[in-house]
C-alpha cells in the first residue's frame, strides 16, 4: 500500500549517464547496435546563464523529489507536501470525482468500441479510449466497483472497508499525487541533471546494476521516494527512448521501494521500531544485493534490451575526456538544458501525463486492487499458497515459521497487508525479518504493479508474480543473515 496513505512521500526515479538527451525521433535503435561517442578533445566551457539554466531547475526538482524536511511534525518531502495539500484541496469532492473518472473512462471506451469514431492514430483519444476487450471489461468492472463504493451498495465483499472502499479512498490521495508529479517531472528529466550526475556515476551504476548512469537519479528518487510516482517516471524514461525494456524493467521492480517514513510505520505497526536504524540498515543492504543478483539472472536478464519502438534510441553514449569528468558532465548537462522544452510545452506534457494516468489507471487499479483484497481477506488462497515458504522459513531457523509464511506472500497484493497478518506474532526476530522482507519486495498489485502492467513496458501480470517470487526466495536468506549477525532476537 503506498506510502502517501500515511503522509509519506518521495519519488522514485530515473538517474543520468554520460549521455545528452534528445528530441525524441522515430528511429528505433537496439542497445547492440550502438556504440558509444567519443567527446571532443577540447570541451566548450558553458557560460554563466547556461549553467544557471542547467542549475535553478535541477537544483529544484532535486529538493522537490529527494530533500526530506520537517513539516507538521513529521519528515517529509516537498512533493508529498504539494500533494497532500492538493489532496485536503479536494477532499470533499474526491469520492465523487473518482468515481467520474472511472465511470467517464469506462463509457467512453464502449463508445468508441461500439461506434468505432475515426480517431487520429496517435492521439490523446486514441491512445486513452481505444483499448482491447480485455482492458475494456477491466475499466467496466472498475467503474462498477466504484459506483458501489460511492452509493455503499452492494455485496459486502466489495464495498467493505478492508477492500473496495480502501481502494476507492486510496485513489482519491493518488490522483492528487500524480497531479503534482505530473507537471514536476520535467525537472528532473528535462533539465541536465540526469546526464550531470550520470556521468560522474556511470562506472559506478553500469557494472553494478546493469543499468546506465543517467538511472542514479531515478533510483534515488525511487527508493526513498514515493513508489508510484517513481513507476511513471521510469515508464516515461523508456516511453521517450533513455532506457531499454530491461533496465526500466529493473528499475521499476527493484528500486520503487517504500519511503523512510512508511518504513516507520510498517516498524512501528509491527513493533520493532525501537531497532529502526538496523531494521532500515538491513532493507537498504538487502535491496542493493537483491539487485546485483537478479539483474543478472532469469527473469530480468530475459527481458529484451531494446528500445521503445515508437521512439528508438535517445540517448548518446560518450566517454568523457581523460581527467575531465566533472567538465564533460557540466558540458552535457548544460547542452541538454538548453533543448528543455517551453513552459507552454511542459503544461501541455503534463496535462497528457496526468489524462494518461486517470483514464488509464485509476479503473484498473480500482478493478485490480479490490480483487486482490478480497482473495486476501476473504478467501484462504494466501494461507495454502504460502505454504512452501512455511518449510523454507523453517529451514533458514526462522521462528514461529508456519505463523509467519503468509506475510511472505500476501505482500504481493498490498504492502501493508503482512504487517497486519503478522502483527501479532510473538517473536520479535520474525517480525523484523517480515517487516523488512514486506518493504523490498516492491511489487504489489493494488498500485505499483497495475501501474507497471498498463504502461508500455513489455510486462505480464505473470511476470510480475515470478519476479516478486524470485525476489522474496533470494532475500529472505540475506535477511535472515543479516539480522542473525547483528543480533536480533
Amino acid at each position: 500500500m503506498d506510502d502517501s496513505r500515511y503522509e509519506s512521500a518521495t519519488m522514485s526515479a530515473s538517474t543520468a549517464d554520460c549521455e545528452s538527451a534528445a528530441e525524441p525521433t522515430s528511429v528505433t535503435t537496439s542497445a547492440a547496435q550502438s556504440s558509444p561517442i567519443q567527446s571532443p578533445k577540447t570541451i566548450p566551457t558553458p557560460t554563466r546563464h547556461e549553467v544557471l539554466h542547467f542549475l535553478i531547475p535541477s537544483a529544484i526538482g532535486m529538493f522537490i523529489f529527494l530533500c526530506p524536511v520537517w513539516y507538521q511534525n513529521q519528515m517529509n518531502i516537498p512533493l508529498g507536501i504539494i500533494s497532500e495539500f492538493l489532496a485536503d484541496l479536494i477532499a470533499p469532492i474526491a469520492s465523487t470525482l473518482v468515481c467520474g473518472v472511472i465511470t467517464a473512462s469506462a463509457l467512453i471506451s464502449v463508445v468508441v468500441k461500439i461506434a468505432h469514431p475515426k480517431l487520429k492514430a496517435d492521439g490523446f483519444m486514441s491512445k486513452m479510449f481505444d483499448i482491447t476487450p480485455f482492458y475494456l471489461v477491466v475499466r467496466i468492472v472498475g467503474a462498477a466497483v466504484a459506483l458501489m463504493c460511492l452509493l455503499h451498495i452492494g455485496p459486502d465483499a466489495i464495498i467493505a472497508e478492508d477492500t473496495g472502499q480502501t481502494m476507492f479512498d486510496l485513489l482519491g490521495t493518488l490522483i492528487a499525487w500524480f497531479f503534482a508529479a505530473s507537471f514536476l517531472i520535467p525537472l528532473l528529466m528535462q533539465y541536465g541533471i540526469m546526464e550531470f550526475i550520470g556521468t560522474l556515476l556511470k562506472n559506478f551504476t553500469r557494472p553494478l546494476f546493469k543499468i546506465p548512469g543517467r538511472a542514479t537519479v531515478d533510483l534515488l528518487a525511487s527508493w526513498v521516494g514515493n513508489c508510484n510516482v517513481g513507476v511513471v517516471l521510469t515508464t516515461q524514461q523508456y516511453e521517450w527512448g533513455f532506457y531499454t525494456a530491461r533496465e526500466a524493467i529493473e528499475i521499476a521492480t527493484c528500486f520503487s521501494a517504500a519511503s523512510l517514513p512508511f518504513c516507520l510505520v510498517i516498524s512501528a505497526m509491527l513493533g520493532v521500531d525501537s531497532q529502526f536504524f538496523l531494521f532500515y540498515l538491513i532493507l537498504c543492504i538487502t535491496g542493493i544485493l537483491s539487485v546485483i543478483i537478479m539483474c543478472r539472472i532469469p527473469l530480468l536478464s530475459k527481458f529484451p534490451n531494446t528500445y521503445y519502438e515508437k521512439t528508438g534510441k535517445q540517448i548518446k553514449e560518450s566517454t568523457s575526456p581523460q581527467g575531465h569528468r566533472f567538465k564533460w558532465a557540466l558540458h552535457l548537462a548544460c547542452d541538454t538544458a538548453s533543448k528543455a522544452p517551453s513552459a507552454q510545452d511542459v503544461i501541455k506534457q503534463g496535462f497528457e501525463v496526468f489524462g494518461n494516468i486517470i483514464f488509464m489507471l485509476t479503473p484498473t487499479v480500482m478493478c485490480y486492487g479490490t480483487i486482490a483484497l478480497i482473495l486476501a481477506n476473504y478467501t484462504p488462497i494466501f494461507n495454502w499458497l504460502s505454504m512452501p515458504f512455511a518449510y523454507y522459513l523453517q529451514l533458514l531457523g526462522v521462528p514461529e515459521a508456519f505463523e509467519a509464511a503468509p506475510g511472505t506472500i500476501v505482500g504481493f497484493v498490498d504492502m501493508l497487508i503482512p504487517a497486519v497478518v503478522c502483527a501479532g506474532i510473538t517473536s520479535f526476530k520474525t517480525r523484523f525479518i517480515i517487516g523488512i522482507l514486506s518493504l523490498v519486495q516492491i511489487v504489489y498489485m493494488t498500485e505499483v504493479g497495475t501501474i507497471m502492467i498498463t504502461s508500455k513496458l513489455p510486462l505480464k501480470f505473470h511476470h510480475l508474480l515470478l519476479l516478486f517470487l524470485e525476489k522474496t526466495i533470494i532475500v529472505l536468506p540475506i535477511i535472515v543473515l543479516l539480522t542473525n549477525l547483528f543480533g536480533i532476537s
